[in-house]
């Protein structure tokens, strides 16, 4: 388990598994749970990087424990979204 914790700076941020694939962007932090979406439009990424994302049925839910590090651009995961 990493020790970083997201925060709503994290918002907007790729989201990449562990072999590399990018599964999406990270549209919304909430009590330390980061919310991904798969196919973010143009619009989605630039407003949750803004820190204004929502929430949509198909936002996934990632908790810290699937975080193996957080950089500057991108969330990179333990595994698989």
């Amino acid at each position: 388990m990493t020790n970083e914790r997201l925060t709503k700076d994290d918002e907007g941020k790729r989201v990449l598994n562990s072999d590399g694939t990018e599964v999406g962007r990270l549209v919304r932090v909430e009590n330390g749970r980061g919310y991904v979406a798969s196919d973010p439009g143009f619009l989605e990424t630039i407003t949750a990087k803004l820190g204004w994302g929502e929430l949509t049925e198909e936002a996934h839910p990632l908790d810290e424990g699937s975080i193996e590090r957080i950089t500057e651009e991108t969330v990179y995961l333990r595994g698989t979204l």
